[in-house]
């Protein structure tokens, strides 16, 4: 399946090359431009496909994920799945759920997203659903792009697999080689 997940992502025209500020504050030569495959439903759907047929038979409650790409793979998601789906936003430094969105104590939760390097975004999503007394069974993501892979402490699946080269600011030899930086995306 890794072929099709690939073929995919390249006719998405997602993978960038370059010299690029992630939202972690590391730099990287590559960047998965995840927004360029969220314009096409087919190909969103083939991907919120794998991931809900890999939880299919976890009695999956809610699909919740983190704004602003989490929004639109949770509501793909819980529809393959016949569930609802919620989204968590950003609030200071942590995330919250708003807009009247209830997780009810024990329900079974599957957290999805799409990008994961650091784990940032899903942990604090995590916190959001424990806060309300959700069960997280399982997080699928579209790229699993840890350097050492992430432990969430949850059962992980990730339609890929590929490990991002990166760099902190001070050791990039980009920006040694005076490679212009880019800020890619909503990265401030």
């Amino acid at each position: 399946m890794n072929d099709e997940v690939v073929r995919i992502f390249k006719e998405a025209g997602v993978l960038r090359e370059g010299h690029f500020l992630l939202s972690s504050g590391l730099h990287s030569p590559v960047y998965w431009e995840k927004f360029r495959l969220l314009q096409y439903p087919h190909y969103t759907g083939t991907l919120c496909g794998l991931i809900a047929d890999h939880f299919r038979d976890q009695r999956i409650d809610l699909v919740a994920g983190p704004t602003t790409g989490g929004i639109i793979l949770a509501f793909e998601t819980a529809r393959q799945m016949g569930v609802r789906s919620v989204f968590a936003e950003k609030q200071g430094e942590t995330r919250i759920f708003r807009r009247d969105f209830e997780i009810a104590p024990g329900e079974r939760v599957l957290l999805v997203d799409d990008i994961l390097t650091t784990g940032g975004s899903i942990r604090d999503t995590m916190n959001a659903v424990d806060t309300l007394g959700g069960v997280i069974v399982g997080i699928g993501v579209l790229v699993d792009r840890s350097q050492e892979q992430v432990d969430l402490g949850i059962a992980l699946f990730s339609c890929l697999r590929a490990p991002a080269i990166v760099y902190t600011p001070e050791e990039c030899p980009l920006c040694a080689a005076r490679v212009p930086l880019t800020r890619p995306g909503g990265i401030n």
